[in-house]
């Protein structure tokens, strides 16, 4: 082990979109796309979603909780795994 002091581990997934959801803040509703998913240092995960107003335009980057579905769920833990195995199999700067 090294001295090197890792300040955060996160990876952005894509939700496709039969997982998709609404959700609305301030009046205006976002189509969620995107999960925010980072690895806590108790080696827990932790995951916010972002997305698009539906009315069109950019928006705001606001932050929304994630539902907890089972195939959510399942969405941040399979990502998490996936992006484990690339880091571990990383080939260096280059």
């Amino acid at each position: 082990m090294s001295d090197v002091e890792i300040s955060a581990l996160a990876i952005n997934v894509s939700v496709p979109e039969p997982l998709r959801w609404r959700d609305t803040r301030r009046g205006e509703e976002f189509e969620l796309q995107t999960l925010n998913v980072r690895l806590k240092p108790d080696g827990h995960l932790a995951a916010k979603a972002y997305g698009r107003p539906v009315a069109g335009g950019r928006g705001a980057y606001v932050s929304f909780p994630v539902p907890d579905r089972p195939e959510l769920r399942s969405l941040v833990e399979d990502a998490a795994a996936e992006a484990a195995s690339l880091w571990a199999d990383h080939r260096g700067l280059g």
